[in-house]
């Protein structure tokens, strides 16, 4: 069949369904841009492409479709690259399309050229370059499949040249696949052990929500009466509201969850790579299981057992392994200790509650005084802790939340809870500032009926604040941005009082800086709360506000308390050797 390269590129995204673009309009893919109208594809031009990225991270995290990223050659694609490591570690199935400098000119170093495909080479799970215009159809599909395979970005590099050239191809196949069930002699095993298990814990990661597990985790939950704890940024993982949730581990997480899976003998880690970073301490708790029987479910081979010491690595699907260790089970699995268990549950999560909900201020550590310093200064303000239980009072249950990096929007890890997957996106492991506003908007664009409301702090926000350029024109869904207002990098400051006795290099933000009044300049909403109750009834009003269509942004002002550190494993107080003077600086020479 006689069709141009750009008809056959169009049409296979097609075939897969591909309904949504992201990135910057650029001269290099317009032959296929110019064919998305009428192809039933809508590009949605952001103000900067790494945005445009996570905008596309949110979409496919808050649907489970796929999406794609695409931009200008050179620096335009070299945008994407924080937006693309970043899905890759959230495990989100992307097409990436960059297209490529022309094959006649490469290597001359012409206009808007750079080696594309090395620059990518770590960030997704598959690329591939088209090497004839012929085989654009077939490399794009392929590179499509691997995406969906590995529930990561792949990479499809297009010479800009190859466009606009009449081909005589057929379109290619879509190859299904069925994903692992696991290995019958590792679930017999693993099945053995949770039978026999005096206090079993289960921890659901990533995989439980990509998989649709949620509903067979709770079966097999309730079977063994065991609770369910979640990965780090993953509270959406298990419903909030069962009796056997215990919430997040990791930073700032769920002390009872840390408490309970403390006891565990035997821990069922589903869907989770169980990220080391996911595991640290809290709370002045190191609780992490040193006897435990591990038994480890991911559907990528290569991270079984990587990070921690396990006794059964299952290769499988999240919900399949669920579905199979349930009926394994023996009859009287769970019985050892099951009333005790149960009281214990419910005892740890009640003081837990208790003791999160009269948590106003954050702890000084010794030696330091920062936090009384920041209270002192501005007595009247809230606090982050305030700040979050303000939100919680107004916040949906149904909603779809993002989350940004930063110490404000991490003193909230341990509040939000869901009734069902999809619904929290957080920055993940990659950790990239500038997070929250564009993958809440990538989220209402696949979900129009939800609500959604981004959390940022000041500086990652700040990174970010372009899109309010483009999010405000009429054809783009509203959305609500709460932005944590106290002036400062909070993460680094926070180190500064611990390790560097408060040298604050580079820690300070513009106090004349208004977002209010920047989104108000691009003709969206801008409110400013300083009170809990203020914050509380301007949410609740955004959220009106967003389903009539208005996009708000609200400035949460708070005092500069600072919450647990992110990397207390990875820092130290330095020590002066040979010491550093200012006289030593040698004037250059020009």
């Amino acid at each position: 069949m006689k069709m141009t390269t750009e008809e056959a590129f169009v049409k296979t995204l097609q075939l897969h369904g591909i309904e949504h673009a992201f990135g910057i309009i650029g001269s290099a893919f317009m032959p296929i841009s110019d064919n998305f109208p009428a192809a039933g594809i809508t590009f949605w031009d952001c103000a900067h492409e790494g945005s445009g990225g996570m905008m596309a991270d949110g979409y496919t995290r808050a649907t489970g479709k796929m999406s794609m990223m695409i931009a200008q050659n050179g620096p335009g694609i070299a945008n994407f690259v924080t937006a693309v490591k970043t899905a890759f570690w959230n495990h989100t199935p992307l097409l990436l399309v960059t297209p490529q400098a022309a094959n006649k000119t490469i290597g001359q170093g012409g206009f808007q050229e750079i080696e594309q495909m090395n620059m990518f080479a770590d960030c997704v799970a598959y690329q591939e370059e088209v090497r004839d215009p012929t085989r654009v159809a077939e490399v794009l599909n392929r590179v499509i499949i691997n995406a969906k395979r590995a529930s990561a970005p792949a990479q499809i590099n297009m010479p800009r040249d190859y466009w606009t050239q009449v081909i005589d191809i057929d379109l290619p196949a879509i190859t299904e696949f069925e994903r692992p069930a696991g290995g019958e002699q590792a679930l017999s095993e693993a099945a053995d052990l949770l039978s026999n298990a005096k206090f079993p814990v289960i921890l659901n990661g990533a995989g439980v929500v990509l998989g649709g597990a949620i509903a067979e985790s709770m079966e097999l939950a309730e079977r063994l009466d065991a609770p369910v704890c979640v990965g780090y940024q993953h509270n959406d993982a298990f419903p909030g509201s069962h009796p056997l949730f215990a919430g997040p581990l990791g930073y700032n997480g769920n002390k009872a969850g840390m408490e309970l899976i403390q006891k565990a003998d035997v821990v069922l880690a589903l869907g989770t790579r169980l990220n080391p970073f996911s595991t640290l301490p809290g709370y002045g708790l190191d609780y992490w299981p040193k006897d435990a029987k591990i038994i480890q479910v991911d559907i990528n081979p290569d991270r079984i057992g990587l990070t921690k010491k396990i006794s059964v690595g299952i290769v499988g699907d999240a919900k399949k392994v669920a579905s199979t260790l349930l009926h394994k089970l023996s009859a009287d699995a769970g019985d050892a200790g099951r009333e005790e268990r149960k009281s214990m549950i419910a005892q740890t999560k009640s003081a837990w509650a208790q003791q999160l909900s009269s948590m106003d201020h954050e702890e000084d550590d010794p030696g330091t005084t920062w936090n009384e310093r920041a209270r002192g200064a501005k007595p009247d303000w809230m606090s982050p802790r305030m700040a979050w239980r303000a939100i919680q009072a107004a916040l949906p249950k149904e909603a779809i939340i993002s989350s940004d990096i930063g110490n404000n929007c991490a003193i909230g890890n341990a509040y939000p809870t869901f009734e069902a997957g999809r619904k929290y996106l957080a920055p993940g492991l990659f950790g990239p500032c500038g997070y929250g506003l564009p993958a809440v908007v990538g989220a209402k664009i696949g979900c129009p009926d939800t609500p959604v409301v981004g959390f940022s702090g000041d500086g990652a926000f700040g990174i970010a604040v372009t899109e309010l350029t483009a999010i405000g024109r009429e054809e783009w869904p509203a959305v609500t941005q709460i932005v944590f207002r106290n002036y400062q990098w909070g993460a680094e400051k926070r180190n500064s009082t611990l390790w560097y006795d408060d040298n604050f290099v580079g820690t300070e933000l513009d106090t004349q800086v208004s977002y209010a009044g920047i989104a108000k300049a691009c003709g969206l909403q801008g409110v400013v709360a300083r009170t809990m109750d203020e914050l509380t009834a301007a949410l609740d009003k955004a959220i009106k506000d967003q389903k009539a269509g208005k996009t708000t942004i609200i400035e949460a002002m708070i005092n500069q308390e600072l919450g647990e550190p992110f990397r207390r494993d990875a820092m130290k107080k330095p020590v002066v050797v040979a010491g550093i003077s200012k006289d030593d600086m040698r004037p250059q020479k020009v």
